[in-house]
């Protein structure tokens, strides 16, 4: 009698099923220990080009010349909106304790190497569950990395060209009397740029929370559709806390937040339908 060979993909995927807690947790370790590497790596390489990271890019939407600020002098010639134009920006950072720019320095270098090395981050969280899944699971979520990295670097690109120049110009610029003066401690403006931008980041993930909210039937497509009104006032809420106090600013964060829900919904009605399918077969 003809005996089948297994395939060798599918026995390291049967033993890696079978492993322990404590085995579990070794493998968790080197993904982990390969992650933290990878960080460390790029995060040397930021702390080594210290003009690269600060003058070009941390201290840069702060300046009338970044070109998000230009490009906004531009729209507002065009649509008479003077409000939108930062050409007047003049905002001071300094610096109050003895140790920190270098200690600012170390911060923002990890922080670059956090965030250039998400992709990777993300595919090493990927090995780690892919045993667990089963092979049809893996098949629809191959692109999961792919997908996951893009959204979150496109979230900060989006946060840092835009939302952190527009957050930065009416900080730095409101005024609660004409006799304070701003002068903006260098942590203050590190801590500002960082956290605005790695948010956004994190916000931009929503249709791969849904994807796997909906993948195992917290939520449906129907129960998003019902409360796009109260998403709609929650991401306005959002866009008027992040941006300056002028409607165009706003629209400008809102659009994207609402086409995320919106493909959010999307990508939930497939999901849901793919369930039920497989629920009734």
């Amino acid at each position: 009698m003809h005996k089948e060979i297994p395939n060798k993909k599918e026995n390291r995927t049967a033993s890696k099923k079978e492993m322990t807690f404590w085995q579990h947790l070794e493998e968790l370790r080197w993904h982990l220990i390969r992650s933290i590497f990878a960080v460390l790596i790029i995060a040397t390489i930021a702390f080594l080009n210290r003009k690269l990271i600060f003058d070009i890019i941390i201290l840069a939407p702060k300046d009338s010349e970044f070109i998000t600020n230009r490009l906004l002098c531009k729209l507002a010639d065009l649509i008479s909106i003077n409000a939108l134009c930062i050409d007047n920006l003049s905002l001071k950072i300094i610096n109050i304790k003895m140790s920190g720019q270098f200690l600012t320095h170390m911060y923002i270098s990890f922080v670059a190497g956090f965030i250039i090395a998400v992709p990777y981050i993300i595919w090493e969280i990927w090995r780690f569950i892919t045993p667990a899944l089963h092979s049809k699971e893996r098949k629809h979520s191959s692109g999961a990395v792919l997908v996951c990295s893009f959204l979150f670097l496109t979230g900060v690109l989006f946060s840092y060209f835009l939302i952190v120049p527009l957050t930065i110009n009416f900080l730095g610029s409101y005024h609660v009397s004409d006799f304070v003066t701003n002068q903006i401690s260098l942590n203050s403006y590190i801590s500002t740029v960082v956290s605005v931008t790695f948010a956004v980041g994190v916000v931009f993930e929503l249709p791969v929370l849904v994807y796997f909210l909906t993948r195992v039937g917290i939520i449906t497509p129907s129960f998003m559709r019902k409360n796009r009104k109260i998403t709609i006032v929650i991401i306005l809420i959002l866009s008027a806390i992040i941006t300056p106090p002028d409607v165009f600013s706003q629209i400008l964060v809102c659009i994207p937040l609402l086409g995320l829900y919106e493909l959010s919904i999307h990508i939930s009605e497939k999901v849901y339908a793919k369930r039920s399918m497989d629920l009734m077969g």
